[in-house]
């Protein structure tokens, strides 16, 4: 029986394992893999300059001349016009009314670059090593609108790359584009702080007669296959941007294609954007949801998510509709504060915008949530990410005290058993079947679950993908190091591979706890396969999770060391309060 239980131990091992990888690949929430107010926008300062943009790193092509292959229509000369904020330091252009890039400024939102083992060394030793350059949330497709532009689909069209005048003002700037049948005005206000921008555009009929049409407002995004990274199976958390939307209060968003693919939901739209990861860019009907269209249309080297809304004008007349924009981190405090409602209106609880659909932890919610919660207190309490993963494997553990004890007594209980169930074995050579029965007999008698091991394998695996998926979704954490030179960035993993080394020697130590197997190829298996199995696996992990379960290795050895102990005392004693007792009789 024991020997079956050996067997059975490693097939659990691998299926955790294996299961763990399935799920990695094809069964884990893309992480939603960048997306107001009505407030404003302060501008430190907004300039003009004809000169030209410089292509934001991940864009396959440099930011278009042309927002459309059609040709421009006669209008004013294009130049860009620049907006500069705490946050933000966006380059319009003149051409479209639209983005040509949107850089955040600050080092926690500098793009994600992993180091490599020499880089990772370096720094290890005090070395500088290059920094990821600045996020740019509004990369142009080749040929296509810009991001926040605007068209108008109808009997009358405005084109996306419409030429407009541009005037600038305090935190703001006016757009004015014309065509024979309309005269279009947006207005782009921002406040200093914040990420959110609010627009207004209006639409003036200079015909005679009724017209109608769509309102279409594009976010493309320029996709570099070469940077794009999907999840892997063996803890790469990935880079790929979503398209994506909110549409009759469904999240709903596609992701890359080897083929160019196209999605439409009809519906209330509460927001479209690009959802990458640890950022969103999504621009929002302000007041509520409004009735209207997203279409997604994805593909290799472009995601492109678009808003589509009714629009009628009477002649001569003017008709006006307030959005926002939200271009920043996916940080949940600041998702949740973006206002749904212009300024001078009082808030409405029945009316939100619910950017935070962009943080999908998917089926893994329900753990990871309070997770972040216990995580934020640590931090407040540390201010240190790493050490508050640290106090949270503390946590875990003493929660589980109760089941991690009755596993480890049965693992005390199992070594004692070895050999009886040694001699069990030469009783019943030939015989199998009364062999097992015995062995089963055995245990019962001694109380010993002999899977109890598992148990707990089984019982953190579920806390593991919940980490993971927190991990890969959380701005909170994203960026954040342990140490201003080792595990400087949890997200990812430990370019030097001493965690994951570290971890495994641990993972052998843990090993060589658990009741030795009376097969030596067995014993070798589980002593040095697994726990190197394991470390080739979490390899690629972040580093954030590797520091949980090495602490929590750590701890169970010293918990294992502390409970032999006690086991040992209760021993010794036993033979001197068994005459003792017998005496009392």
């Amino acid at each position: 029986m024991e020997n079956q239980s050996q067997k059975r131990t490693a097939v659990a091992f691998g299926l955790i394992f294996l299961l763990t990888a399935v799920y990695m690949t094809w069964f884990a929430p893309t992480p939603p893999p960048p997306q107001s107010s009505a407030g404003a926008v302060d501008a430190g300062s907004v300039a003009s300059s004809p000169a030209p943009v410089v292509a934001p790193p991940m864009a396959v092509q440099p930011p278009p001349t042309s927002p459309s292959d059609r040709p421009p229509p006669a209008g004013p000369a294009v130049r860009t016009v620049e907006g500069l904020r705490k946050t933000t330091h966006y380059v319009f252009s003149t051409e479209g009314a639209g983005l040509l890039s949107a850089r955040l400024r600050g080092e926690k939102t500098r793009d994600q670059v992993p180091l490599t083992i020499a880089q990772g060394w370096a720094q290890l030793l005090g070395k500088e090593v290059p920094k990821g350059p600045e996020m740019d949330l509004a990369q142009p497709v080749a040929g296509g609108p810009l991001p926040l532009s605007v068209e108008l689909a109808g009997e009358a069209t405005v084109p996306a790359n419409l030429r407009y005048s541009a005037e600038q003002g305090d935190h703001r700037i006016t757009f004015v584009g014309r065509t024979e049948s309309w005269e279009i005005t947006k207005e782009v206000s921002w406040v200093e702080d914040g990420y959110e921008l609010a627009t207004r555009i209006t639409l003036r009929n200079l015909t005679g007669r009724s017209l109608s049409g769509e309102l279409v407002f594009p976010y493309p995004r320029a996709i570099d296959p070469v940077h794009e990274e999907k999840p892997s199976m063996f803890g790469g958390v990935g880079n790929v941007s979503d398209a994506a939307c909110v549409v009759k209060d469904s999240y709903e968003h596609e992701t890359v294609k080897d083929k160019s693919e196209t999605k439409e939901f009809a519906g209330p739209v509460r927001w479209v954007g690009i959802n990458q990861q640890y950022f969103l860019s999504a621009m929002f009907p302000v007041g509520t949801a409004v009735e209207g269209k997203c279409v997604l249309t994805t593909s290799l080297t472009e995601r492109v998510a678009t808003a589509r809304f009714p629009v009628q004008v009477g002649p001569g007349q003017s008709v006006t509709r307030a959005f926002g924009a939200f271009l920043g981190p996916k940080d949940h405090e600041l998702l949740n504060s973006v206002p749904s409602l212009p300024a001078n209106r009082a808030p409405d609880a029945n009316a939100p915008v619910q950017l935070d659909r962009a943080v999908d932890y998917g089926i893994w919610a329900a753990i990871c949530k309070p997770m972040l919660v216990v995580l934020r207190w640590f931090h407040g309490v540390v201010g240190n990410w790493g050490v508050a993963i640290i106090l949270l494997t503390v946590l875990v553990k003493v929660l589980l005290i109760p089941l991690t004890h009755r596993a480890m007594v049965g693992q005390e209980a199992m070594k004692k058993l070895q050999p009886k169930i040694e001699e069990l074995k030469k009783k019943f050579p030939e015989d199998k079947e009364r062999q097992q029965m015995e062995m089963m007999k055995a245990y019962q008698e001694a109380g010993v679950n002999p899977f109890g091991s598992c148990l707990m394998i089984l019982v953190q695996l579920p806390v593991w993908a919940a980490l993971f998926t927190t991990l890969r979704n959380s701005y909170e954490l994203y960026g954040a190091p342990f140490t201003s030179h080792f595990l400087t960035d949890l997200t990812i993993k430990d370019p030097t591979y001493l965690l994951p080394v570290l971890l495994g020697v641990s993972q052998v130590i843990t090993s060589r706890l658990q009741p030795p197997a009376l097969d030596a190829a067995q014993q070798r298996m589980m002593v040095w396969f697994m726990p190197i199995f394991f470390t080739v696996i979490m390899l690629n992990y972040p580093a954030g999770l590797l520091l949980y379960i090495f602490t929590n290795n750590i701890l169970t050895v010293a918990q294992q060391a502390v409970l032999r102990r006690m086991v040992q005392r209760r021993d010794d004693s036993a033979p001197r309060l068994k005459p003792a007792l017998e005496k009392r009789k």
